[in-house]
């Protein structure tokens, strides 16, 4: 193989993937360090350089109240029931000195060109705290605890511990402890405004707060929290609806038991992160248990309408699956093909073995997402009728662009996919001769979501060889394949067998990191999903063995999906309520210094 196999030309174009980042802190000493720095700023900017006040002020005012609030914003959170990491406390300090710096620096700036209109530094240090709380608010409510009681005593903690600090610097005075107390006012109740704002279109649309869901769904990533999981699924579960999905699973026996079984529920592996139906192929995997041998869990044309919304439902399918492997029946005859597609441009490839006919459809190197189920059902059931075959279908979804590629009832795309599959069935029944199957598994694993952007299940290869033909099905756990990767990878691999296939499981538990979407060969170069790939084949390739093939399908009726429309109601409102937070963070900013500066002013 050659050392990088992209050498014969630059993938396709990639259209630019913008993701929306999670905010991630970062590590403590780094926190401390820059709050010294930015407290010396604000010291300067706020009482200038008077070698009597800047040390006292840097230490004593900025400093040491914001690395106290730091360290202790953890303990008095919890306090009153709340939850705030130390590593997050201290990085909320720090932006709370971030958004000091701007208002200090104008400040500073108005009252060297313009002393006598503008209120004077005791006036200013009063100003600051209004920012200061609503800031510290903002933050602590939603992640901490979504109560404005509960939440308060650590959102004043850095407030009240720069008032506490500033006769250390300034003398005291009624007229600016006034306006003190009263910014703080003022800054409170605008955090309170915002949040209330920003909470609304989740309220109208599910009658829930989807500030009471952010500390769930951070400690569902960070620490599968059972208790977290539980909440966040209960929220999902109160929008499903009964659906009737089916499960198809095609084994591999060796000696009477399973060495590999390829499983294709008609689940979609999401919402997100490990909730319900994402991370489907770890968990069907785990549920189907080792007499199911090395599972592969490819993608099957459905969409998020499909998803389960909690585990209790992916274990319904996990029982389904257990007792329809323990039924599988043999693919008789002993007949099998090479893969047929039936033109270059062919949307699907079949592969007859026994009397099933593996179906794999791609629209490589054209945008692939995701299939609609009713498509796919009535593929299977018109070419099944047609031929008396079985149909296992799988979309390998290998070929990314944000926003496009999916495929609809009723489309023209989807009469030709239906078209190609039945011409492929065809064509592969056709060519069956009768002869022996072997295959044999292979995996590559010990990547990392955020390093790789592949999932726990790393790359599974299924080679097969039937017909004279070696073929090998490589199935990436990750949520889909930038376009432009996927042939390259083929070519890479049929240097080893006769004809190769890349899929994606599309496994969503790849979203909960930085990144979003997540596709897989946007953190991983493709010279190294080439050499993963190729590993997981070699591998395969040694385990070959003489197989039997068993298949078998299995109705699941009235388990609760999210059904149609959920997801495209939950962006919506997640897109609301984002809109809402952004107008709302400028408005209630801008009410904030227009409300503080008033009071600076009425008291000058």
């Amino acid at each position: 193989m050659p050392a990088d196999p992209t050498d014969d030309g630059p993938p396709a174009p990639i259209e630019p993937h913008r993701p929306r980042y999670l905010m991630r802190a970062p590590p403590t000493p780094a926190s401390f360090g820059l709050i010294l720095l930015l407290s010396a700023l604000l010291a300067y900017l706020t009482f200038g350089y008077h070698p009597s006040t800047f040390l006292s002020a840097w230490l004593l005012v900025f400093a040491a109240p914001a690395v106290l609030a730091g360290a202790l914003t953890t303990g008095v959170a919890a306090a009153f029931g709340g939850r705030f990491e130390f590593h997050r406390g201290a990085f909320l300090a720090l932006g709370v000195l971030t958004i000091l710096v701007p208002i200090a620096a104008l400040w500073r700036v108005a009252l060297t060109y313009a002393p006598a209109q503008t209120p004077g530094v005791p006036l200013l240090a009063a100003f600051l705290v209004g920012p200061m709380l609503w800031f510290r608010h903002l933050s602590l409510y939603g992640v901490s605890r979504p109560s404005h009681l509960r939440s308060l005593p650590a959102s004043i903690l850095q407030p009240a511990l720069y008032a506490i600090a500033l006769p250390l610097v300034l003398p005291v005075r009624l007229e600016p402890t006034v306006a003190l107390l009263l910014c703080g006012a003022i800054g409170f109740g605008c955090a309170v405004a915002l949040l209330r704002a920003a909470d609304r279109p989740l309220r109208r649309e599910f009658q829930t707060s989807g500030v009471n869901l952010i500390r769930p769904l951070l400690d569902h990533v960070s620490r599968r929290d059972d208790g977290a999981t539980q909440s966040l699924e209960s929220f999902f579960a109160r929008f499903a609806q009964p659906a009737n999905l089916r499960l198809s699973l095609l084994s591999f026996f060796r000696d009477g038991h399973a060495h590999a079984t390829v499983a294709l529920p008609t689940v979609h592996p999401g919402p997100f992160a490990a909730l319900g139906a994402s991370d489907l192929p770890r968990k069907l995997s785990e549920e189907l248990g080792p007499a199911a041998g090395t599972v592969l869990t490819p993608h099957t044309p459905c969409d998020h309408d499909l998803d389960l919304p909690s585990g209790e439902e992916v274990h319904r399918l996990g029982e389904a699956g257990r007792s329809l492997l323990a039924s599988l029946r043999v693919a008789a005859p002993a007949r099998a093909s090479a893969p047929i597609r039936p033109s270059p441009t062919s949307l699907a490839r079949a592969q007859l073995l026994g009397n099933v006919a593996l179906v794999v459809v791609s629209q490589a190197p054209e945008p692939t997402d995701d299939i609609a189920f009713s498509v796919a059902d009535r593929l299977q059931r018109e070419i099944s009728a047609e031929t008396g075959l079985e149909i296992a279908l799988i979309d390998a979804h290998n070929s990314y662009i944000q926003g496009r590629g999916d495929i609809t009832y009723g489309t023209p795309i989807a009469e030709r996919l239906i078209a190609d599959a039945r011409a492929a069935v065809r064509g592969a029944a056709a060519a069956a001769v009768d002869g022996p199957i072997e295959a044999g598994v292979g995996v590559r694993d010990g990547y990392d979501i955020g390093r790789d952007g592949i999932g726990p299940q790393g790359i599974r290869a299924l080679v097969v060889r039937a017909a004279g033909t070696t073929t090998a099905y490589v199935l990436i756990d990750g949520n889909n394949l930038l376009v432009g990767r996927r042939d390259p990878i083929v070519r890479a691999l049929e240097e080893q067998v006769d004809v190769a296939e890349v899929m994606t499981t599309d496994n969503h538990v790849v979203h909960e990191v930085d990144g979003g979407i997540n596709p897989v060969g946007e953190r991983l170069p493709t010279a190294a999903l080439i050499r993963g790939a190729g590993e997981a084949v070699r591998a395969a390739l040694a385990d070959l063995g003489a197989a039997e093939v068993r298949f078998g399908v299995r109705e699941i009726t009235d388990v609760r999906a999210l059904g149609p429309g959920f997801t495209a109601r939950l962006l919506t409102s997640l897109g609301d309520t984002l809109t809402m937070f952004q107008n709302m963070l400028v408005a209630t900013l801008l009410l904030l210094l227009t409300g503080s500066l008033v009071v600076a002013f009425a008291f000058r």
